[in-house]
Protein backbone atom coordinates (compact mmCIF):
# COMPACT_ATOMS: atom_id res chain seq x y z
CA UNK A 1 0.00 0.00 0.00
CA UNK A 2 1.47 3.21 -1.09
CA UNK A 3 2.04 5.99 1.58
CA UNK A 4 -0.71 8.11 0.27
CA UNK A 5 -3.23 5.35 0.67
CA UNK A 6 -2.04 4.43 3.97
CA UNK A 7 -3.37 7.65 4.91
CA UNK A 8 -6.03 8.13 3.11
CA UNK A 9 -7.00 4.64 4.90
CA UNK A 10 -6.17 5.80 8.32
CA UNK A 11 -9.00 8.61 7.75
CA UNK A 12 -11.86 6.64 8.30
CA UNK A 13 -12.55 4.58 11.36
CA UNK A 14 -13.08 1.37 9.64
CA UNK A 15 -9.68 1.54 7.79
CA UNK A 16 -7.68 2.86 10.98
CA UNK A 17 -8.17 -0.11 13.03
CA UNK A 18 -5.91 -2.34 10.98
CA UNK A 19 -2.97 -0.34 11.64
CA UNK A 20 -3.65 -2.12 14.76
CA UNK A 21 -2.13 -5.49 14.03
CA UNK A 22 1.55 -3.98 12.88
CA UNK A 23 3.11 -3.40 16.21
CA UNK A 24 5.25 -0.14 16.18
CA UNK A 25 8.08 -1.33 17.61
CA UNK A 26 8.59 -3.85 14.76
CA UNK A 27 8.78 -0.29 12.52
CA UNK A 28 11.85 1.56 13.89
CA UNK A 29 12.54 0.97 17.88
CA UNK A 30 11.01 2.28 21.07
CA UNK A 31 8.64 5.14 20.33
CA UNK A 32 9.36 5.29 16.51
CA UNK A 33 6.49 6.18 14.47
CA UNK A 34 6.17 4.96 10.91
CA UNK A 35 5.23 8.24 8.84
CA UNK A 36 2.30 5.68 7.11
CA UNK A 37 1.06 6.22 10.58
CA UNK A 38 1.11 9.52 11.49
CA UNK A 39 -2.30 11.77 11.64
CA UNK A 40 -1.79 14.24 9.43
CA UNK A 41 -3.41 17.36 11.35
CA UNK A 42 -4.25 20.35 10.30
CA UNK A 43 -4.01 23.45 13.01
CA UNK A 44 -7.01 25.61 12.60
CA UNK A 45 -6.45 29.65 14.38
CA UNK A 46 -3.45 29.91 15.38
CA UNK A 47 -3.19 33.29 17.38
CA UNK A 48 -2.01 33.26 21.17
CA UNK A 49 -3.85 30.56 22.35
CA UNK A 50 -3.64 28.33 19.02
CA UNK A 51 0.38 28.97 19.35
CA UNK A 52 0.26 27.99 22.76
CA UNK A 53 -1.44 24.91 22.78
CA UNK A 54 0.57 23.79 19.40
CA UNK A 55 3.85 23.75 21.33
CA UNK A 56 2.45 20.93 23.20
CA UNK A 57 1.57 19.16 20.13
CA UNK A 58 4.43 19.25 18.37
CA UNK A 59 6.64 16.41 20.01
CA UNK A 60 4.19 14.06 19.76
CA UNK A 61 5.07 11.59 17.53
CA UNK A 62 2.13 9.98 16.43
CA UNK A 63 1.27 13.98 15.26
CA UNK A 64 2.42 15.41 12.20
CA UNK A 65 0.98 19.22 11.25
CA UNK A 66 0.67 19.57 7.83
CA UNK A 67 -1.04 22.97 7.52
CA UNK A 68 -2.07 26.08 9.79
CA UNK A 69 -4.42 28.57 9.08
CA UNK A 70 -5.68 31.74 10.02
CA UNK A 71 -6.88 34.97 8.43
CA UNK A 72 -4.13 36.90 10.14
CA UNK A 73 -0.79 36.67 8.61
CA UNK A 74 0.95 38.46 10.45
CA UNK A 75 1.61 39.25 14.22
CA UNK A 76 -0.08 42.51 14.17
CA UNK A 77 -2.44 43.62 17.10
CA UNK A 78 -2.26 40.47 19.40
CA UNK A 79 -2.89 40.69 22.96
CA UNK A 80 -2.31 38.09 25.74
CA UNK A 81 -2.35 37.64 29.52
CA UNK A 82 1.18 39.14 29.55
CA UNK A 83 3.87 40.36 27.14
CA UNK A 84 6.16 37.64 27.05
CA UNK A 85 5.31 34.29 28.56
CA UNK A 86 4.28 32.72 24.78
CA UNK A 87 7.40 34.34 23.36
CA UNK A 88 9.48 32.80 25.86
CA UNK A 89 7.85 29.38 26.14
CA UNK A 90 8.33 29.37 22.02
CA UNK A 91 11.69 29.74 22.06
CA UNK A 92 12.44 26.97 24.65
CA UNK A 93 10.78 24.71 22.64
CA UNK A 94 12.28 25.19 19.46
CA UNK A 95 15.64 26.01 21.38
CA UNK A 96 16.08 28.98 19.56
CA UNK A 97 16.86 31.63 22.36
CA UNK A 98 16.33 34.67 19.69
CA UNK A 99 13.20 33.89 17.81
CA UNK A 100 10.50 36.14 17.32
CA UNK A 101 7.44 36.67 15.01
CA UNK A 102 7.84 40.62 14.74
CA UNK A 103 10.07 43.20 16.35
CA UNK A 104 10.71 43.58 19.67
CA UNK A 105 8.19 43.19 22.03
CA UNK A 106 5.60 42.03 19.59
CA UNK A 107 3.25 39.21 20.74
CA UNK A 108 3.25 36.46 18.50
CA UNK A 109 0.19 35.16 16.65
CA UNK A 110 -0.66 34.38 12.72
CA UNK A 111 -0.11 31.93 9.77
CA UNK A 112 3.46 32.69 9.15
CA UNK A 113 5.13 32.93 12.70
CA UNK A 114 3.00 29.50 12.88
CA UNK A 115 4.52 27.77 10.24
CA UNK A 116 8.07 28.93 11.05
CA UNK A 117 7.22 27.30 14.48
CA UNK A 118 6.15 23.80 12.67
CA UNK A 119 8.93 23.81 10.47
CA UNK A 120 11.61 24.85 13.02
CA UNK A 121 10.57 22.18 15.08
CA UNK A 122 10.41 19.48 12.72
CA UNK A 123 13.43 20.58 11.31
CA UNK A 124 15.53 20.60 14.87
CA UNK A 125 13.73 18.48 17.20
CA UNK A 126 11.91 15.43 14.86
CA UNK A 127 14.95 15.73 11.92
CA UNK A 128 15.19 11.87 11.89
CA UNK A 129 11.71 12.03 10.42
CA UNK A 130 10.84 12.96 6.87
CA UNK A 131 8.57 16.40 6.97
CA UNK A 132 7.53 18.57 3.86
CA UNK A 133 7.23 21.98 4.89
CA UNK A 134 3.85 22.67 6.60
CA UNK A 135 1.37 24.41 4.17
CA UNK A 136 -0.22 27.98 5.39
CA UNK A 137 -3.75 29.00 4.36
CA UNK A 138 -5.90 32.09 5.31
CA UNK A 139 -9.09 30.45 4.35
CA UNK A 140 -10.20 27.12 6.19
CA UNK A 141 -12.40 26.31 2.82
CA UNK A 142 -9.43 26.53 0.59
CA UNK A 143 -7.41 23.92 3.53
CA UNK A 144 -9.91 21.06 3.19
CA UNK A 145 -10.14 21.42 -0.33
CA UNK A 146 -6.72 21.11 -1.16
CA UNK A 147 -5.07 18.83 1.50
CA UNK A 148 -5.82 15.62 0.27
CA UNK A 149 -4.07 13.92 2.62
CA UNK A 150 -5.19 15.73 5.68
CA UNK A 151 -6.85 13.24 8.59
CA UNK A 152 -7.50 15.62 11.22
CA UNK A 153 -8.35 18.96 12.20
CA UNK A 154 -7.59 21.12 15.43
CA UNK A 155 -9.90 24.10 15.66
CA UNK A 156 -8.62 27.18 17.89
CA UNK A 157 -10.62 29.95 16.20
CA UNK A 158 -12.78 32.48 17.77
CA UNK A 159 -16.60 30.75 18.91
CA UNK A 160 -17.90 31.83 16.14
CA UNK A 161 -15.97 30.11 13.59
CA UNK A 162 -16.21 26.82 15.60
CA UNK A 163 -19.28 25.34 14.71
CA UNK A 164 -18.65 25.93 11.04
CA UNK A 165 -15.35 24.39 10.75
CA UNK A 166 -16.72 21.71 13.08
CA UNK A 167 -19.38 21.28 10.54
CA UNK A 168 -16.88 21.89 7.04
CA UNK A 169 -14.19 19.24 8.71
CA UNK A 170 -16.56 16.34 9.57
CA UNK A 171 -18.24 16.35 6.38
CA UNK A 172 -14.80 15.79 4.38
CA UNK A 173 -14.24 12.75 6.95
CA UNK A 174 -11.85 14.48 8.53
CA UNK A 175 -11.17 13.63 12.55
CA UNK A 176 -11.97 16.79 14.58
CA UNK A 177 -10.50 18.27 18.05
CA UNK A 178 -11.65 21.50 19.04
CA UNK A 179 -11.55 24.12 21.92
CA UNK A 180 -15.01 25.18 23.85
CA UNK A 181 -17.09 26.10 22.97
CA UNK A 182 -18.81 23.45 19.83
CA UNK A 183 -20.76 26.29 18.66
CA UNK A 184 -21.81 29.86 19.78
CA UNK A 185 -25.08 29.19 19.15
CA UNK A 186 -27.93 26.81 20.49
CA UNK A 187 -29.15 25.02 17.15
CA UNK A 188 -25.61 25.01 15.45
CA UNK A 189 -23.81 23.20 18.17
CA UNK A 190 -26.99 20.54 18.12
CA UNK A 191 -25.82 20.68 14.17
CA UNK A 192 -22.67 19.71 15.11
CA UNK A 193 -23.53 17.39 17.24
CA UNK A 194 -25.96 15.46 14.61
CA UNK A 195 -23.02 15.88 12.43
CA UNK A 196 -20.84 13.79 14.36
CA UNK A 197 -22.76 11.15 15.13
CA UNK A 198 -23.81 10.62 11.47
CA UNK A 199 -19.77 10.69 10.14
CA UNK A 200 -18.75 8.62 12.70
CA UNK A 201 -15.35 10.49 13.22
CA UNK A 202 -13.31 10.26 16.07
CA UNK A 203 -14.50 13.87 17.95
CA UNK A 204 -12.81 15.20 21.14
CA UNK A 205 -14.22 18.43 23.09
CA UNK A 206 -11.19 19.56 24.96
CA UNK A 207 -12.60 21.15 28.47
CA UNK A 208 -13.48 17.47 28.97
CA UNK A 209 -9.99 17.10 29.92
CA UNK A 210 -10.02 19.94 33.12
CA UNK A 211 -13.38 18.04 34.50
CA UNK A 212 -13.15 16.68 37.60
CA UNK A 213 -14.52 13.40 39.04
CA UNK A 214 -17.83 13.64 40.40
CA UNK A 215 -17.80 10.33 42.11
CA UNK A 216 -17.03 11.46 45.55
CA UNK A 217 -20.11 13.61 45.61
CA UNK A 218 -22.59 11.67 43.45
CA UNK A 219 -21.43 8.93 46.46
CA UNK A 220 -22.36 11.58 49.22
CA UNK A 221 -25.46 12.69 47.28
CA UNK A 222 -27.06 8.72 46.63
CA UNK A 223 -26.19 8.21 50.67
CA UNK A 224 -28.45 10.87 51.70
CA UNK A 225 -25.30 12.88 53.30
CA UNK A 226 -27.12 16.11 52.10
CA UNK A 227 -30.40 15.11 51.92
CA UNK A 228 -32.34 15.94 48.76
CA UNK A 229 -29.79 17.87 46.46
CA UNK A 230 -31.79 21.13 45.71
CA UNK A 231 -28.90 23.19 44.22
CA UNK A 232 -25.50 23.52 42.23
CA UNK A 233 -23.81 26.99 42.59
CA UNK A 234 -21.05 27.62 40.06
CA UNK A 235 -18.95 31.06 40.16
CA UNK A 236 -15.77 32.62 38.63
CA UNK A 237 -13.97 35.55 38.59
CA UNK A 238 -14.05 35.68 34.77
CA UNK A 239 -14.37 38.12 32.75
CA UNK A 240 -10.84 38.60 32.50
CA UNK A 241 -11.11 40.57 29.62
CA UNK A 242 -13.16 43.62 28.23
CA UNK A 243 -16.77 43.52 28.11
CA UNK A 244 -17.15 46.85 26.18
CA UNK A 245 -20.46 48.52 26.84
CA UNK A 246 -20.81 50.12 23.85
CA UNK A 247 -20.41 50.03 19.78
CA UNK A 248 -17.18 51.00 18.49
CA UNK A 249 -17.54 54.53 17.06
CA UNK A 250 -14.39 54.61 14.96
CA UNK A 251 -13.45 52.92 11.87
CA UNK A 252 -9.68 52.32 11.98
CA UNK A 253 -7.38 50.80 9.49
CA UNK A 254 -7.69 46.67 8.51
CA UNK A 255 -4.34 45.84 9.47
CA UNK A 256 -1.86 44.73 6.61
CA UNK A 257 -2.10 40.82 5.98
CA UNK A 258 -5.40 40.36 8.00
CA UNK A 259 -8.42 39.48 6.55
CA UNK A 260 -11.96 40.79 7.88
CA UNK A 261 -14.34 39.22 5.73
CA UNK A 262 -12.66 36.07 6.58
CA UNK A 263 -12.04 36.69 10.05
CA UNK A 264 -15.91 37.18 9.92
CA UNK A 265 -16.97 34.51 8.50
CA UNK A 266 -20.64 33.52 9.04
CA UNK A 267 -21.49 36.90 10.75
CA UNK A 268 -23.35 40.36 9.71
CA UNK A 269 -20.93 42.93 8.11
CA UNK A 270 -19.51 46.07 9.42
CA UNK A 271 -16.44 47.84 9.72
CA UNK A 272 -13.50 46.31 11.59
CA UNK A 273 -12.20 47.39 15.16
CA UNK A 274 -9.34 45.64 17.07
CA UNK A 275 -12.17 45.80 20.20
CA UNK A 276 -13.76 42.53 18.48
CA UNK A 277 -11.21 40.58 17.52
CA UNK A 278 -7.95 38.78 18.85
CA UNK A 279 -8.56 37.88 22.61
CA UNK A 280 -11.22 40.41 23.55
CA UNK A 281 -14.13 38.47 20.93
CA UNK A 282 -15.25 36.44 23.84
CA UNK A 283 -17.30 39.32 25.20
CA UNK A 284 -19.47 39.83 22.23
CA UNK A 285 -22.63 37.78 21.78
CA UNK A 286 -21.87 37.30 18.07
CA UNK A 287 -18.71 36.77 18.24
CA UNK A 288 -18.04 34.91 21.70
CA UNK A 289 -19.62 32.83 24.55
CA UNK A 290 -18.80 34.97 27.72
CA UNK A 291 -17.84 34.11 31.04
CA UNK A 292 -19.73 30.54 30.95
CA UNK A 293 -19.01 29.46 27.57
CA UNK A 294 -14.99 30.38 28.74
CA UNK A 295 -14.73 28.79 32.10
CA UNK A 296 -18.46 26.60 33.04
CA UNK A 297 -17.12 23.97 29.80
CA UNK A 298 -14.46 23.12 32.70
CA UNK A 299 -16.57 22.63 35.16
CA UNK A 300 -20.16 21.80 34.90
CA UNK A 301 -19.73 19.00 32.01
CA UNK A 302 -19.40 16.39 34.85
CA UNK A 303 -21.98 17.79 36.81
CA UNK A 304 -24.48 18.06 34.27
CA UNK A 305 -23.55 14.21 32.32
CA UNK A 306 -23.56 12.87 36.12
CA UNK A 307 -26.97 14.53 37.84
CA UNK A 308 -28.42 13.99 33.48
CA UNK A 309 -29.00 17.52 33.58
CA UNK A 310 -30.62 18.14 30.23
CA UNK A 311 -33.31 20.41 29.10
CA UNK A 312 -34.38 22.99 31.56
CA UNK A 313 -37.58 24.56 31.92
CA UNK A 314 -36.39 27.98 32.12
CA UNK A 315 -33.46 29.77 32.92
CA UNK A 316 -33.22 33.06 34.56
CA UNK A 317 -30.53 35.67 34.04
CA UNK A 318 -29.93 38.51 36.81
CA UNK A 319 -27.04 41.28 35.26
CA UNK A 320 -25.51 44.14 35.76
CA UNK A 321 -25.90 47.05 32.85
CA UNK A 322 -24.07 50.33 31.81
CA UNK A 323 -25.59 54.03 32.40
CA UNK A 324 -24.22 56.88 30.28
CA UNK A 325 -25.16 60.79 30.51
CA UNK A 326 -26.83 61.92 27.37
CA UNK A 327 -28.02 65.27 26.63
CA UNK A 328 -27.65 66.01 30.63
CA UNK A 329 -29.52 63.15 31.14
CA UNK A 330 -28.90 59.64 33.01
CA UNK A 331 -30.07 56.95 30.22
CA UNK A 332 -29.28 53.28 30.89
CA UNK A 333 -27.38 51.67 27.90
CA UNK A 334 -29.76 49.02 25.62
CA UNK A 335 -27.02 46.56 25.13
CA UNK A 336 -27.56 43.35 23.66
CA UNK A 337 -24.16 43.05 21.35
CA UNK A 338 -22.32 42.51 24.75
CA UNK A 339 -22.26 40.43 28.04
CA UNK A 340 -22.79 42.12 31.09
CA UNK A 341 -19.56 42.53 33.85
CA UNK A 342 -21.35 40.35 36.00
CA UNK A 343 -24.08 38.21 36.24
CA UNK A 344 -25.94 35.41 37.67
CA UNK A 345 -28.16 32.73 35.81
CA UNK A 346 -30.45 30.11 37.17
CA UNK A 347 -31.51 26.97 35.29
CA UNK A 348 -34.48 25.09 36.68
CA UNK A 349 -33.91 21.68 35.97
CA UNK A 350 -37.03 19.02 35.90
CA UNK A 351 -37.47 16.26 37.89
CA UNK A 352 -35.78 13.18 35.86
CA UNK A 353 -36.02 9.59 37.01
CA UNK A 354 -35.45 9.28 40.90
CA UNK A 355 -33.86 12.68 41.16
CA UNK A 356 -35.55 15.00 41.95
CA UNK A 357 -36.21 18.74 40.30
CA UNK A 358 -32.69 21.02 40.75
CA UNK A 359 -31.44 24.12 40.09
CA UNK A 360 -28.42 25.36 38.71
CA UNK A 361 -26.65 28.87 39.23
CA UNK A 362 -23.90 30.12 37.31
CA UNK A 363 -22.22 33.21 38.79
CA UNK A 364 -19.64 34.72 37.41
CA UNK A 365 -18.06 38.80 37.65
CA UNK A 366 -17.28 38.17 41.13
CA UNK A 367 -20.46 37.61 42.10
CA UNK A 368 -20.39 34.37 44.86
CA UNK A 369 -23.23 33.00 46.80
CA UNK A 370 -23.63 34.13 50.51
CA UNK A 371 -21.51 32.27 52.72
CA UNK A 372 -23.18 29.41 54.15
CA UNK A 373 -23.61 29.02 58.00
CA UNK A 374 -21.72 25.90 57.56
CA UNK A 375 -18.46 27.60 56.17
CA UNK A 376 -18.62 30.52 58.80
CA UNK A 377 -18.63 27.85 61.38
CA UNK A 378 -15.01 26.80 60.49
CA UNK A 379 -14.45 30.46 60.27
CA UNK A 380 -13.58 30.24 56.55
CA UNK A 381 -15.05 32.03 53.39
CA UNK A 382 -15.76 31.25 50.00
CA UNK A 383 -12.85 30.68 47.43
CA UNK A 384 -12.84 32.88 44.04
CA UNK A 385 -14.16 30.30 42.18
CA UNK A 386 -15.67 27.32 43.49
CA UNK A 387 -18.77 25.16 43.37
CA UNK A 388 -21.33 24.11 46.03
CA UNK A 389 -24.23 21.19 45.94
CA UNK A 390 -27.10 22.42 48.55
CA UNK A 391 -28.88 19.82 49.84
CA UNK A 392 -32.19 20.34 52.52
CA UNK A 393 -30.10 18.85 54.85
CA UNK A 394 -26.37 19.91 54.18
CA UNK A 395 -23.75 21.00 51.56
CA UNK A 396 -21.01 20.05 49.69
CA UNK A 397 -18.03 22.90 49.03
CA UNK A 398 -15.77 21.70 46.32
CA UNK A 399 -13.29 23.52 43.80
CA UNK A 400 -14.08 25.15 40.49
CA UNK A 401 -13.60 21.67 38.42
CA UNK A 402 -15.15 19.71 41.31
CA UNK A 403 -12.07 19.31 43.01
CA UNK A 404 -11.05 19.09 46.75
CA UNK A 405 -14.79 18.01 47.46
CA UNK A 406 -16.01 17.88 51.32
CA UNK A 407 -18.49 18.37 53.52
CA UNK A 408 -19.22 21.31 55.43
CA UNK A 409 -18.09 22.38 58.30
CA UNK A 410 -15.49 20.43 58.88
CA UNK A 411 -16.70 18.01 61.52
CA UNK A 412 -18.57 16.52 58.95
CA UNK A 413 -16.06 14.88 57.50
CA UNK A 414 -14.72 13.20 60.21
CA UNK A 415 -13.68 9.61 59.36
CA UNK A 416 -14.42 9.89 55.49
CA UNK A 417 -11.94 9.92 52.70
CA UNK A 418 -12.29 11.31 49.45
CA UNK A 419 -10.67 9.07 46.19
CA UNK A 420 -7.93 10.62 44.33
CA UNK A 421 -8.94 12.73 41.50
CA UNK A 422 -8.00 10.56 37.88
CA UNK A 423 -4.74 11.35 36.04
CA UNK A 424 -4.69 14.18 33.87
CA UNK A 425 -2.26 12.12 32.02
CA UNK A 426 -2.50 8.91 31.00
CA UNK A 427 0.23 6.60 33.47
CA UNK A 428 3.52 6.16 31.53
CA UNK A 429 2.93 8.29 28.74
CA UNK A 430 6.44 10.00 27.64
CA UNK A 431 4.72 13.02 25.77
CA UNK A 432 2.90 15.24 28.13
CA UNK A 433 -0.73 15.62 26.95
CA UNK A 434 -4.09 15.41 28.08
CA UNK A 435 -5.69 11.98 28.82
CA UNK A 436 -8.48 13.14 26.45
CA UNK A 437 -6.09 13.76 23.58
CA UNK A 438 -3.87 10.82 23.79
CA UNK A 439 -7.63 8.97 23.92
CA UNK A 440 -8.66 10.96 20.76
CA UNK A 441 -5.66 10.18 18.96
CA UNK A 442 -6.09 6.35 19.41
CA UNK A 443 -10.05 7.30 17.95
CA UNK A 444 -8.77 8.69 14.86
CA UNK A 445 -6.51 5.01 14.83
CA UNK A 446 -9.53 2.80 15.11
CA UNK A 447 -10.17 2.81 19.11
CA UNK A 448 -13.26 3.74 20.89
CA UNK A 449 -14.23 7.60 20.89
CA UNK A 450 -12.58 9.75 24.00
CA UNK A 451 -15.68 10.65 26.87
CA UNK A 452 -14.65 14.00 26.10
CA UNK A 453 -16.62 12.79 22.43
CA UNK A 454 -19.23 15.77 20.71
CA UNK A 455 -22.17 13.08 21.40
CA UNK A 456 -21.49 13.45 25.31
CA UNK A 457 -21.32 16.93 25.35
CA UNK A 458 -25.14 18.34 24.71
CA UNK A 459 -26.32 19.41 27.95
CA UNK A 460 -23.25 21.55 28.67
CA UNK A 461 -23.92 22.87 24.85
CA UNK A 462 -27.19 23.45 25.80
CA UNK A 463 -26.86 25.40 28.99
CA UNK A 464 -24.30 27.68 27.95
CA UNK A 465 -26.03 28.95 25.19
CA UNK A 466 -29.08 29.42 27.02
CA UNK A 467 -26.79 31.72 29.19
CA UNK A 468 -26.25 33.63 26.35
CA UNK A 469 -29.62 34.33 25.05
CA UNK A 470 -30.86 34.97 28.32
CA UNK A 471 -28.95 37.77 28.94
CA UNK A 472 -28.90 39.43 25.85
CA UNK A 473 -32.85 39.24 26.50
CA UNK A 474 -32.16 40.35 30.16
CA UNK A 475 -35.57 38.29 30.34
CA UNK A 476 -36.57 34.61 32.40
CA UNK A 477 -36.75 32.05 29.13
CA UNK A 478 -39.25 29.15 29.32
CA UNK A 479 -37.59 26.99 27.08
CA UNK A 480 -39.22 23.60 25.29
CA UNK A 481 -36.41 21.45 24.98
CA UNK A 482 -37.86 19.08 23.38
CA UNK A 483 -38.53 21.95 20.10
CA UNK A 484 -35.70 23.76 21.46
CA UNK A 485 -37.99 27.00 21.52
CA UNK A 486 -38.37 29.75 24.26
CA UNK A 487 -41.82 29.83 24.42
CA UNK A 488 -42.57 33.61 26.49
CA UNK A 489 -40.41 35.64 24.57
CA UNK A 490 -40.35 34.81 21.04
CA UNK A 491 -38.18 37.51 19.48
CA UNK A 492 -35.52 35.59 21.54
CA UNK A 493 -35.83 32.38 19.11
CA UNK A 494 -33.85 34.39 16.51
CA UNK A 495 -30.66 34.28 18.99
CA UNK A 496 -30.84 30.24 19.04
CA UNK A 497 -29.89 30.28 15.68
CA UNK A 498 -27.50 32.56 13.09
CA UNK A 499 -28.46 34.35 10.46
CA UNK A 500 -25.84 33.11 8.33
CA UNK A 501 -23.92 36.00 5.67
CA UNK A 502 -24.05 35.05 2.04
CA UNK A 503 -21.58 32.45 0.93
CA UNK A 504 -21.21 30.99 4.61
CA UNK A 505 -24.67 28.94 5.19
CA UNK A 506 -24.26 25.64 6.82
CA UNK A 507 -26.54 22.87 5.51
CA UNK A 508 -27.99 20.21 8.06
CA UNK A 509 -26.78 17.27 9.14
Amino acid sequence: MTDQNRRKFLGTAAGAAAFTLVPRHVLGGPGYVAPSDKITLAYIGVGTQGLREMLDLLPVPELQIVAVCDPSKDAVEYRDWDRNSLLNNIRRTLGKPDWRAGSEGTIPGGRDAAKDIVDTYYAGQRSADSFQACSAYADYRELLEKEKDLNAVKIMTPDHLHGIINIAAMKKGKHVIVHKPIANRLKEARLVIDTARRTGVATHFMPWDANGSMEPVMAWINEGAIGTLREIHNWTNRPVWPQYPTLPADAPAVPPGFDWNLWLGPEAERPYHPNYTHMVFRGWYDFGGGSMADMGHYSLWTVLNALELEGPTSVEPMLTHQCVIKDCVSTTIRNNFSFPTASSVRFRYPARGQRPAVDLVWHDGGIRPPTPAELEEDHQELEAEAMMFVGDQGKILAGFHVDRPRLIPERRMQGREVPPAPPRRQPGDPVRISAGLRQWIEACKGGKQSPGNFLNAWPISEAVNLYAVALRTGRKLVYDAQNMKITNVPEANAWLSREYRKGWEVESA
